[in-house]
């Protein structure tokens, strides 16, 4: 990107995800959330185009690219009505922290798999009891040997039904003080003692939550992804992208509520004219597309800081941008279906599914409140409050 120029390149992989977004469509995806099944043509074909590889190493069979270009990919789909909630936590976290700090094994053994889509990863941060404090993280892992034992519970992780591994935030004791650090693991799915189970949600997903159950599970000493010592840089190096996605996830959604809200409004006639020709419909749809296009820009400000190793500049930008995309999603799809009236809550027009959707965005991977607190704290100078 340069300037507020998408550069050529990425305008074109836009296109192209779109036109093959598109030739799934909303149906497609509606039809395998409601039945319980998975997007998984979808996801095998975008793989095999090299779509949910863009950011990863060129050397490893990615397109080489950064995290704005991957950002732009999940937007299309959502764009299109086809939002895969594993492309915020697979290709961006997982991959991109297993890309930055991972072994020379781990990333020959996994950065293929993300390049062409094959490997799907999920990410495991939250616990029951420590919400968005990750310093009360409770899964530990103690060396037994060579190996590590870890132990502990995790919370709403993403397609793990679908996973082939999950990467696994825990703690370990520091030797000089004794205290517990964070480290990262990637733990296979049929490790022996990792267990998972369905949360039910009232969400109509392809992507299921799921609660998962550690016990004494025995992982190899190349489990730990880097080194003990710089996992907390690690853990950060995922979060940002992971925000990133989230506002382009909402800023996708928000261009197909608002696409569908305009062409309504353009051809629902009543009382002899289009209702988008009176200032009460009109209006509304103004406001919330100048707020998802100022919401875009923050993404695209926060992915260009980070692609260009400004770690602390990507931060700031990417929480005021998953705020602001998440905001700016969550009053378009309620302005959509307040545009379509009843019709707004049919089947057929496919907005009314999107409305908790859009509101997942204000709680998750962050809260908004966590957000405020962060822009209160570290971009104001103000007293910490929590």
């Amino acid at each position: 990107m340069t300037g507020f120029t998408e550069t050529e390149e990425r305008q074109a992989l836009r296109q192209a995800v779109s036109e093959l977004a598109h030739k799934y469509g909303h149906e497609y995806y509606t039809e395998r959330a409601r039945g319980g099944g998975k997007t998984t043509e979808l996801w095998d074909e975008a793989g095999g185009l090299g779509y949910l590889g863009v950011a990863v190493p060129e050397e490893y069979g990615g397109g080489g690219g950064g995290i704005g270009d991957l950002a732009a990919v999940c937007e299309e789909f959502c764009a299109a009505g086809t939002p895969m909630l594993l492309m915020v936590v697979s290709p961006a976290i997982c991959a991109t922290v297993i890309a930055r700090y991972g072994t020379d094994d781990q990333r020959a053994r996994w950065l293929p798999g993300f390049a062409d889509g094959s490997v799907r990863m999920a990410f495991g941060i939250t616990e029951p009891d420590a919400g968005s404090n990750s310093h009360r993280i409770t899964t530990t892992a103690a060396r037994d040997g060579a190996d590590w034992i870890l132990n502990g519970r995790k919370v709403f992780v993403s397609g793990v039904d679908e996973a082939d591994a999950v990467l696994i935030v825990g703690r370990t004791t520091d030797a000089r003080t004794g205290k517990l650090k964070p480290a990262l693991f990637v733990v296979p799915t049929d490790t022996p003692g990792f267990e998972y189970k369905e949360i039910p949600m009232d969400l109509v997903s392809a992507d299921k939550q799921f609660g998962l159950f550690l016990d004494d599970v025995r992982l190899p000493s190349d489990a730990l992804v880097g080194s003990e010592d710089a996992a907390l840089a690690q853990l950060f190096a995922g979060l940002n992208p992971e925000r990133i996605m989230s506002a382009a996830f909402s800023v996708g959604i928000a261009r197909y509520a608002l696409d569908k809200a305009a062409a309504y409004a353009k051809d629902r006639n009543v009382w002899g004219s289009p209702i988008g020709s009176h200032q009460g419909i009109a209006h509304p749809l103004a406001e919330v597309k100048i707020e998802t296009e100022l919401a875009k820009l923050m993404g695209q400000k926060a992915a260009a800081l980070y692609d260009a190793g400004d770690d602390h500049g990507a931060g700031e930008a990417a929480n005021m941008a998953k705020y602001a995309a998440a905001e700016a999603a969550t009053r378009t799809v309620d302005q959509a279906v307040q545009t379509h009236g009843g019709n707004g809550l049919a089947s057929e027009y496919g907005l009314g599914t999107l409305l908790g959707a859009v509101r997942v965005g204000r709680i998750a991977p962050v809260s908004r409140e966590m957000v405020l607190n962060f822009v209160a704290q570290h971009s104001l100078g103000l007293p910490k409050s929590y």
